[in-house]
């Protein structure tokens, strides 16, 4: 595995550095020597330390993204959730015959854990869009109390999502 670690608004001091190849290099038994691992670590306005880790894989990517106060609490949060995802993704190529691409043959071979299950969706809604502006949705968005929504945009049709951000601001999502 490759680790690359870039900074935004922190020097990377070489007991980060370290601490972060410590922690991502438990992951070096699930994927190929050339796998590419991205890291950038951030520290916001408001002083809480962040860490954002993309690793792509054969037309996927995984990523992890965690904040708190600590940079090294941080660290180890990212390495936990990371660790989660690989293993759905496992049972994902395992359960369709996939080709791993990056992993290891051995990690997919592995026997799969009975805990381990394939996505259910065990609740489905259907309702009609209305076309709606984008500050609309917001608003409709927090009356219902929903962390996103997704509506018809007034003003080219197309259907799009807003939702809350971790910071307490609003995301937009826009379709072609």
């Amino acid at each position: 595995m490759r680790i690359t670690i870039s900074g935004k608004n922190i020097d990377i001091t070489e007991g980060l550095r370290s601490a972060v190849e410590d922690k991502l290099s438990r992951l070096e038994k699930y994927f190929t020597p050339d796998t590419i691992v991205n890291v950038t670590l951030s520290v916001t306005k408001k002083r809480h330390q962040k860490m954002e880790v993309t690793i792509p894989v054969k037309g996927n990517i995984i990523r992890a993204e965690q904040e708190s106060d600590d940079m090294y609490v941080t660290i180890d949060l990212v390495e936990e959730v990371i660790e989660a995802q690989l293993k759905k993704y496992r049972q994902k190529l395992v359960s369709k015959h996939q080709d791993g691409g990056s992993f290891k043959q051995e990690y997919l071979e592995e026997e799969v854990e009975e805990e381990e299950q394939e996505i259910q969706i065990i609740r489905s809604k259907k309702f009609d869009m209305k076309p709606m502006f984008t500050e609309d949705a917001c608003i409709q968005m927090e009356l219902l109390g929903h962390s996103f929504y997704v509506f018809r945009d007034a003003e080219n049709g197309h259907v799009n999502v807003v939702y809350k951000r971790k910071d307490g601001n609003y995301g937009l999502i826009e379709t072609d």
